[in-house]
């Protein structure tokens, strides 16, 4: 291999890796714009009526507590990507064996544990980082117990469903690339496209949750539509899979 070809292999995956992070960066914010626009993110200090329940609860954590929930972030973050990676990696050591089906209900499945691991060490690191009395006063201006449940059920089919799409649109380029189709193009490819979707719907359920009162219709219907979108991708990329194989 020559050193042309060395760097070649080097400079390509991580030029691809910039500019799929560009286009998220970029979409984001616009999402970020929409909302500013709209009146979504607020930048005054907190009034006595009428304030955001986002704002509320975060201005009850202190500085080590803010900096805590970032790493919690940032840990659940890492824990849902690593699941995409992984089933992308078993799909491709299943190429090699000839075994070209994409298993879109594997790939829920496998979405579905990876954010209830994520969320299960999300609330360990959580419980060490709140006191008592914020606790109280965060519980205090949270929804009902039933509420909160069905939440989490919405969440948790939600988080399967987006990691299950992000993980067979990755099987599709995979698919795609053993046909002779750039790997790199359809990974930016599909980062531009099914991000538009997914940053017009981010933007619209953190808008309907972020204010004074949560509106569970308007917040439900955003979550379905959210599934909707999230089915049609898997639907889509487990078709771009079948269609590579012939």
């Amino acid at each position: 291999m020559t050193r042309q070809n060395a760097s070649s292999e080097v400079l390509r995956p991580y030029a691809a890796l910039f500019s799929v992070a560009l286009i998220v960066a970029v979409l984001a914010r616009l999402g970020l714009l929409a909302m500013d626009l709209t009146g979504t993110i607020s930048y005054d200090y907190i009034s006595t009526s009428h304030v955001p329940i986002l704002d509320v609860i975060c201005s009850i954590l202190t500085g080590s507590t803010f900096v805590a929930f970032l790493f919690v972030a940032g840990l659940a973050l890492t824990i849902s990507l690593t699941g995409v990676l992984l089933y992308a990696l078993l799909f491709y050591r299943r190429l090699e064996n000839a075994d070209t089906k994409a298993r879109p209900l594997c790939a829920f499945f496998c979405g579905w544990a990876t954010a209830l691991c994520a969320l299960v060490c999300a609330l360990i690191v959580v419980s060490g980082i709140l006191s008592a009395v914020q606790i109280g006063s965060m519980s205090s201006k949270l929804p009902g117990f039933v509420a909160l449940v069905v939440a989490l059920i919405v969440f948790a089919a939600f988080l399967g469903t987006l990691s299950a799409a992000s993980s067979l649109t990755l099987c599709a380029c995979i698919a795609r690339a053993k046909q002779g189709k750039g790997l790199y193009r359809s990974l930016i490819a599909a980062a531009a496209i099914c991000g538009i979707p997914v940053t017009v719907l981010t933007v619209g359920i953190f808008s309907s949750i972020n204010t004074s009162a949560i509106n569970l219709p308007a917040t439900g219907g955003w979550f379905a539509a959210a599934l909707v979108v999230n089915i049609a991708i898997m639907a889509i990329a487990t078709t771009l899979v079948k269609r590579s194989d012939r």
